[in-house]
């Protein structure tokens, strides 16, 4: 059962970094969460509004908390389970869509905030798209540059740049027909998925959203508009992103993973491009349903909620790396990221990281040379082990004692 909790002027109901699975609603008095800015380290103070929710995203992603939170005044607050948020929210449609909608919010904030530190801004959609169209052309993947190219010309029919593209979408779709002809098609480094353990979208009703996508095939465009979210049932999906021109992969997703629903719920252009990693089947459901899917189904709602949680988490843990000074402790925690966003086995010391040293460049914002210079030095000093497409930590532990609590600043 929800108990109600009293707290006095001055009193701390949790602290920043306490690992607590409790989630709490602001019945009465005056309570603010103060946080510390990660980019610039100013104090961040919050009030909580009587009625709304607070401790969500950590209990919910089972995160450290992110603020503390300090009554200012004689305070009421309920205090709730896990199980228990999920019972209250699954019967509220209003709170299921507020509360989606301020997480993909507060995600599309800190993109927009990783894009500036990096100095990726693009001027507009259309030159976002073509930016996407090119890099994955110069990358010789010209099935997936075609279908870019397409959505362009289908999303922006009056462009005035639509008479550069047609040439060079004519081009791409020859280099991808003799590429065919050659076997060399789009090959995935991943094992395909099962198929997705979500049983309600294997009723019959949900046949008519199913489309087939084939190896390399773009399935969303980063920066087109987005009026439609997927669910991955089949197959592997490579989420990727245009830095600078050049198109850098940041994460594999899996059967029963959303993806595409940020720019459902805040009408924004899509914030990555996603494309089929092997052969796959997903379930595509348009911005006009979505509403009454979530509401309709409270498992799904869910499932994106703690999805949210998990992508907030991830990518804050990213920026944090980006504002780090010491260039060697950026690196390492790359590393460490990697190792936390993909956890090995209990009491694994030895990890292998799917990634080259062209992606660890790409998450600590680096150049290439001086990212792989710093990684030679760790080879060296025989802590990890370099090879064309992973790294091997070789004792991730010890990673984390000596390298992991460099001061970030």
């Amino acid at each position: 059962m929800p108990k109600a909790m009293q707290y006095t002027k001055g009193a701390v109901v949790y602290f920043e970094g306490d690992h607590d699975d409790r989630i709490y609603i602001l019945q009465q008095g005056t309570l603010v969460l103060t946080s510390t800015d990660i980019e610039t380290g100013a104090q961040v103070v919050e009030q909580v509004k009587p009625g709304e929710f607070f401790g969500v995203k950590s209990a919910l992603g089972h995160f450290p908390r992110e603020e503390s939170a300090t009554a200012l005044t004689e305070t009421m607050a309920v205090c709730l389970t896990v199980k228990e948020f999920e019972i209250l929210f699954s019967q509220n449609k209003q709170l299921i869509m507020k509360m989606l909608r301020v997480f993909s919010n507060q995600l599309r904030q800190i993109h927009k905030k990783i894009e500036s530190i990096l100095n990726n801004v693009v001027e507009d959609q259309q030159s976002g798209m073509l930016a996407v169209a090119k890099s994955f052309y110069d990358e010789e993947q010209f099935r997936s540059a075609a279908d870019v190219y397409t959505k362009f010309i289908q999303r922006f029919p009056d462009s005035p740049r639509k008479g550069e593209v047609a040439p060079i979408l004519k081009e791409c779709l020859l280099r991808a027909q003799k590429q065919a002809a050659r076997g060399a098609t789009y090959v995935s480094t991943e094992p395909a998925g099962e198929a997705s353990s979500l049983q309600i979208f294997s009723l019959p009703a949900f046949a008519r959203f199913a489309k087939t996508y084939e190896p390399g095939q773009v399935i969303i465009s980063e920066f087109e508009p987005g009026d439609s979210f997927y669910l991955i049932k089949s197959g592997n999906v490579q989420l990727a992103k245009c830095v600078n021109g050049a198109k850098k992969n940041l994460d594999i997703l899996k059967p029963g993973e959303f993806f595409g629903e940020m720019a459902i719920l805040d009408s924004s252009p899509r914030s990555a491009t996603c494309l089929a990693d092997g052969k796959v089947e997903c379930l595509e459901f348009n911005k006009a349903n979505f509403e009454v899917l979530i509401t309709g189904n409270p498992q799904i709602a869910l499932i994106l909620l703690k999805l949210f949680c998990k992508r907030i988490y991830d990518q804050k843990r990213r920026f944090k790396i980006l504002v780090i000074k010491d260039i060697s402790a950026r690196v390492v925690n790359v590393l460490l990221m990697l190792d936390e966003m993909n956890p090995g086995k209990p009491n694994e010391r030895q990890r292998r990281l799917n990634v080259t040293v062209g992606d660890v460049a790409h998450w600590a914002g680096l150049p290439l040379d001086t990212t792989n210079a710093e990684l030679h030095k760790l080879v060296e000093r025989r802590k990890i082990e370099i090879y064309d497409t992973y790294v091997v930590v070789n004792n991730i532990n010890d990673l984390k004692r000596v390298y992991g609590k460099i001061d970030e600043k």
